[in-house]
């Protein structure tokens, strides 16, 4: 069985995500291929980003720059897959999550994990903005985004009082998401299981300390 973790990725007080994750943990729950565990970025006051050589020490178990950050890093690691839900803000995600998924530094906790995105909104868009460029953050951070996405438009009309979804293609799509998870979830974890390659940022600073022994390379 798969650890599932569902991200939030609004904490704001009169937060719309309070209609849909009701109904997408729900779902997940039923779902005989996952374990399933909410991260609520409420729960989690990250600091702005602030992480940088000197606040790593060591980099296979850094201090970070305050507890929480070190907290999360070694939560993110214990998913095989994560289902990140997000609203949509200025056509893209929220600062708290983008932040969220910055402050995984150097752990490097999502790597070749699957993940999927629930997006959603007040209008029409119904968060395909947001989910478009949170699957660039996410190759960037090397989870592997499954193709297909939930998108709820007009979010606040979109659910009936039991947390259930009044269109049925929104019932659908997330079936689809969670079968796909499922999935991509067990094949990736028999590929870590078999062995990793490196970091490529690492394996690029050991090619360039094999050409320039004597050079000194500090940018991560």
């Amino acid at each position: 069985m798969s650890k599932l973790q569902v991200i939030v990725g609004s904490t704001r007080p009169t937060r719309a995500a309070d209609h849909v994750v009701p109904w997408v943990v729900d779902r997940a729950e039923r779902h005989d291929a996952f374990e399933v565990e909410v991260l609520d970025l409420r729960d989690w006051p990250l600091p702005i980003f602030q992480e940088h050589l000197g606040t790593l020490g060591n980099f296979v178990d850094p201090p970070y720059s305050e507890p929480i950050v070190k907290q999360w890093n070694n939560k993110i690691a214990e998913a095989d897959a994560y289902l990140i839900i997000t609203p949509e803000y200025n056509h893209s995600i929220p600062g708290v999550l983008k932040n969220a998924i910055d402050s995984v530094f150097v752990s490097f906790a999502f790597r070749n994990k699957a993940a999927a995105f629930v997006g959603y909104s007040g209008g029409i868009a119904a968060g395909t903005r947001a989910v478009e460029h949170l699957a660039s953050i996410a190759i960037e951070v090397e989870l592997h985004p499954v193709k297909q996405s939930v998108l709820i438009p007009k979010v606040e009309n979109a659910f009936n009082d039991n947390h259930d979804p009044i269109d049925p293609e929104t019932e659908t799509a997330l079936e689809i998401v969670l079968d796909d998870l499922a999935w991509w979830s067990s094949a990736l974890a028999k590929a870590r299981s078999e062995g990793q390659l490196g970091p490529g940022v690492f394996r690029a600073r050991e090619a360039a300390a094999a050409r320039a022994p004597a050079a000194v390379i500090d940018d991560l």
